[in-house]
């Protein structure tokens, strides 16, 4: 058998073992990956010095890396939902439109609140607030999903396409792309995607399904921060980062240290402490336990997640799966462009993760991306795009909006499913066209 044909299948059965370990053995992701890993190595014939120095390599890349933002990124989104500036801040955004520019306040309000949060983290404090907005018709369950569909469309995008996120910035540091470059270009590319995605695709398909029933929480309630000054908390570490990129700015050893994500994330950390949480209204004191535990829990199984993708990811690229992909690049077989967004959608749909798509598929391109002649900033974002192919049964995330939507399987395969398509197809779309042009 064709040594290239044999190393692509045995991927792909690893993966399969992967999927198999995660959904019918109900394996945490990070031991199914690690067996994964470890069954790509013996497949390939590494020597056991050689495949745990690998799992060792990849494991430590990803958690001195990108695991730092991940872990920063997800403390931010707690404080400012501990706090109840997120809360803020998104009834702020949607209640200044009117009842009928309300879906594009939903999706302002996700665009603007998704920037530091983690998916999950955005869903969960956005739609209880926009499920306890007053209806115009009372008790039409279609209107509320009409706004709901929206906010999801923003979520995703910036999941997929904008660093600081967690597979933005692991595909920015596998491919050896520009953070700041990558961040413009996926709120540029972002923008018409979630605005397709969100309430043009919403205004088609709401009519067609039997509309959202109540959310599974409870909107905030007491005394909120001022949504101004959760806005340019958000903001902070978005336009360091940005500003980095720019040359005139980011030449400076003072900015170049702070728009670096991982000091640009531990600066909007200190602010959002000193600010938000150093008095507490009401004269009441800050339970520093409770706080701690709701920053850092979540983060343990994520980073073990991501991390023992990085260490499958290198085994993949010591098999030489990313050599076998350079020279499909090389020969012109497939544009690199496409060829990275459909093997992020392949392991998509097999482990319903799009961090691991993400991380899998941007490392097998390592190669690819220093070879091919396009942009590695394209690459990552064909990769988010990719990542993101139609959200089905196998994704956590499938039933997180199942149940906060209140739908039934069916009509939830019609809308996210359907929507998260959307992005991901449009996605490659502007970043093939795009890529011809700049």
């Amino acid at each position: 058998m064709n040594a290239d044909l044999w190393l692509v299948l045995a991927a792909a059965g690893c993966i399969a073992l992967a999927v198999v370990l995660i959904i019918r053995l109900r394996l945490h992701p990070f031991l199914a990956l690690m067996c994964a890993a470890l069954a790509l190595a013996v497949a390939r014939g590494m020597a056991p010095d050689r495949a745990l120095g690998a799992v060792q390599k990849g494991f430590g890349d990803i958690m001195g890396g990108a695991g730092l933002v991940v872990a920063l990124g997800l403390t931010l989104g707690a404080m400012l939902k501990v706090s109840g500036a997120a809360a803020a801040l998104a009834g702020a955004t949607v209640g200044a439109v009117g009842p009928r520019w309300r879906p594009w306040g939903c999706l302002l309000a996700a665009l603007v609140l998704g920037l530091p949060l983690f998916f999950e983290t955005g869903v969960v404090l956005l739609l209880p607030i926009i499920a306890a907005l007053p209806l115009t018709r009372s008790g039409d369950g279609r209107e509320r999903l009409f706004l709901m569909l929206p906010a999801l469309a923003g979520l995703s995008v910036l999941h997929a396409l904008v660093p600081p996120h967690p597979g933005p910035i692991i595909a920015v540091e596998q491919l050896g792309a520009g953070v700041g470059s990558t961040l413009v270009l996926g709120v540029l590319l972002g923008l018409p995607i979630a605005v397709l995605a969100g309430p043009v695709f919403a205004g088609l398909i709401v009519p067609h399904v039997a509309g959202a029933g109540d959310a599974m929480a409870e909107p905030p309630r007491g005394p909120l921060p001022s949504p101004w000054a959760a806005l340019a908390l958000v903001l902070l570490p978005v336009l360091l980062i940005a500003a980095k990129a720019v040359p005139a700015l980011g030449r400076g050893p003072v900015l170049a240290l702070l728009g670096a994500p991982p000091v640009a994330l531990l600066l909007a950390n200190l602010v959002a402490l000193a600010v938000f949480f150093t008095r507490r209204r009401g004269g009441g004191r800050v339970d520093w336990d409770a706080l701690w535990h709701e920053a850092m829990a979540p983060a343990a199984s994520i980073l073990l997640s991501i991390a023992a993708g990085g260490a499958f990811k290198q085994v993949l690229v010591e098999a030489g799966l990313a050599d076998t992909l350079a020279r499909f690049a090389q020969q012109g077989t497939v544009s690199p462009i496409l060829l990275a967004w459909g093997i992020a959608v392949m392991i998509r749909l097999a482990t319903g993760s799009a961090t691991v798509a993400t991380i899998t598929a941007s490392g097998a391109l390592s190669t690819v991306a220093g070879t091919s002649g396009v942009a590695p900033e394209w690459l990552v974002l064909a990769v988010g795009a990719g990542s993101l192919f139609f959200s089905h049964v196998n994704d956590p995330g499938f039933w997180l909006v199942k149940n906060y939507l209140g739908l039934s399987t069916a009509d939830t395969l019609k809308t996210w499913s359907v929507m998260e398509t959307i992005v991901s197809v449009t996605g490659l779309l502007l970043v093939l066209a795009a890529s011809r042009v700049f």
